[in-house]
């Protein structure tokens, strides 16, 4: 991804999406265990844990409908990606069963769609 303009914009939203997805999970009860967490399999957003459940929590933040809502973008291909990200984050903490979840949260201007289980 090149440093366009758009590109700057795009990222500048996104960093801004998750903070405030972060503060709204710390609200909730939420204990956040890691922010942009990188493996050669990608990066999850967000990895948190309530009540025993480590949660996966990718955010998608729009400013607009325009090219459909937030939760929209996250395919097939980014679900894929999040589950091998899981396996690797268990795999490099030594976790043995653990509840886990992969969530969704959407942020369309100043709305917050929390989307509890979005995919297995």
């Amino acid at each position: 991804m090149s440093d366009t303009p758009k590109n700057f914009y795009k990222k500048l939203l996104g960093s801004k999406g998750e903070k405030i997805a972060e503060k709204y999970l710390k609200k909730q009860g939420y204990a956040i265990l890691e922010k942009n967490y990188k493996t050669h399999y990608g990066e999850a957003d967000l990895i948190a844990s309530k009540d025993g459940v480590i949660v996966f929590i990718e955010v998608k933040t729009r400013t607009s409908t325009e090219y459909g809502l937030p939760c929209e973008a996250v395919d097939g291909k980014k679900q894929n990606r999040y589950r091998r990200i899981c396996e690797y984050f268990f795999y490099e903490r030594r976790f043995d069963n653990v509840e886990v979840r992969f969530d969704v949260i959407e942020i369309l201007g100043d709305e917050i769609n929390h989307i509890i289980d979005a995919f297995i």
